[in-house]
């Protein structure tokens, strides 16, 4: 188990238009913004489009699975982390019947809008935090 201590610099809040993709313009925000570690603290909206991916395996590396959908669905979070730089994000769906969701990938698109608040972390070191490297490799 690892963990660090660090303040929040500052919050970026990001408002994706219908038709854009909701990973691209993550990536977009955290470009201009020049967020080099943070959190995705929550996000909600629609989605025209899904797309995203889950483990299907116990396996290292673990099988993965890549749905996709064009059914209308609302987005009820999205959370993740910025680490060195790339967003790492995952997103829940719900539809009138189910939630479901997992890692958010490119082809995603929002339908009214997507809103995401993200917190800069500064210099707070998580390289590698998204991997399955062994502890002392992360330190």
């Amino acid at each position: 188990m690892l963990s660090r201590v660090t303040e929040i610099r500052r919050i970026i809040t990001v408002r994706i238009n219908p038709g854009e993709d909701i990973l691209l313009g993550l990536r977009q925000a955290v470009k201009e913004h020049s967020i080099r570690n943070g959190v995705v603290l929550t996000g909600f909206g629609s989605v025209r489009k899904s797309h995203f991916h889950v483990v299907m395996s116990n396996d290292l590396p673990p099988a993965e699975s890549y749905p996709k959908s064009v059914q209308p669905l609302d987005v009820v979070a999205i959370g993740g982390f910025i680490i060195d730089g790339r967003v790492h994000a995952h997103i829940d769906f719900s539809d009138e019947r189910n939630g479901f969701g997992g890692h958010l990938e490119e082809g995603c698109l929002a339908l009214t809008f997507i809103v995401v608040a993200l917190a800069d972390l500064g210099d707070v070191n998580v390289s590698n935090w998204d991997t399955f490297k062994d502890e002392a490799e992360l330190r």
